[in-house]
């Protein structure tokens, strides 16, 4: 029978200690990967921000959280799977390496697919949404939107919240969304044209189940981390009075688009 190493009759060598250093290092490397695995399939994922369409609330290069755990409401900002082919000739990450690749697919790296969107939800199912009132102002459910803390602004000039004029009323199990740089967002406004199979326009309308999550933070640059909490003016956007439609509603909407 051998001697227990580390003992006096059987001491530890240099190469006993190296070996079980590498060991113990392996187990922390796998387990920090599982663990990090886990929580991105079932608690939450870490996005790169590809495009400006969400400035300057989300900037291009930032690296966002979102959580999976918990559901979304009016004036979450969510990331959402490509509903039909919205993305266009938008700008994409690079391409990663394949340990990039196999990083991201763990959750060790955020996620820079070309098949996801980042938008905030501006109406929810059976919510009617409309541009403009008097004041140029978005209203939903007959309320006014004071989107000043959150829109796009640069040299002391903002964005007007819309320079489409639409009017619908969300259909069942989808949503209305739109980015915070109006001028530099192909969102729900620029696909009311757009046709789907059975003849209806829902490809404005991004489908409940394709959401992700709701983002909840910044996590990089470190310069720009931050919380991400809805805009208090959705605080006072009251309950659709109907139950939202199988169909669209389109009353009015402009080809034009931003």
């Amino acid at each position: 029978m051998n001697a227990r190493r580390g003992t006096e009759d059987n001491p530890e060598t240099v190469g006993d200690k190296i070996g079980g250093l590498i060991k113990e290092l392996v187990i922390v490397v796998v387990g920090a990967l599982v663990i990090a695995f886990l929580i991105r399939t079932f608690l939450g994922q870490m996005f790169l921000i590809p495009s400006g369409s969400m400035e300057h609330t989300l900037n291009v290069n930032d690296r966002i959280a979102v959580q999976k755990v918990t559901h979304f409401e009016r004036g979450d900002i969510v990331v959402f799977q490509d509903p039909d082919h919205w993305l266009g000739d938008e700008p994409q990450a690079p391409e990663r390496s394949p340990i990039g690749k196999a990083l991201e697919f763990i959750g060790v790296l955020p996620n820079t697919s070309s098949e996801y969107l980042v938008k905030r939800v501006i109406g929810m199912p059976g919510d009617h949404v409309k541009c403009c009132d008097s004041e140029g102002r978005i209203t939903v459910n007959g309320q006014p939107l004071d989107e000043r803390s959150y829109l796009y602004s640069q040299d002391g000039q903002q964005s007007k919240p819309s320079d489409q004029p639409f009017d619908v009323v969300v259909p069942r199990d989808r949503l209305w969304v739109m980015g915070d740089h109006r001028d530099d967002s192909a969102d729900s406004r620029c696909h009311l044209r757009d046709q789907t199979a059975d003849g209806t326009s829902m490809s404005a309308f991004v489908p409940k189940d394709d959401v992700v999550g709701p983002v909840f933070a910044i996590v990089a640059p470190f310069s720009r981390a931050t919380w991400i909490h809805i805009p208090k003016t959705f605080e006072n956007v009251p309950d659709p009075k109907a139950p939202a439609p199988a169909a669209p509603v389109i009353r009015s909407h402009n080809d034009a688009c931003g």
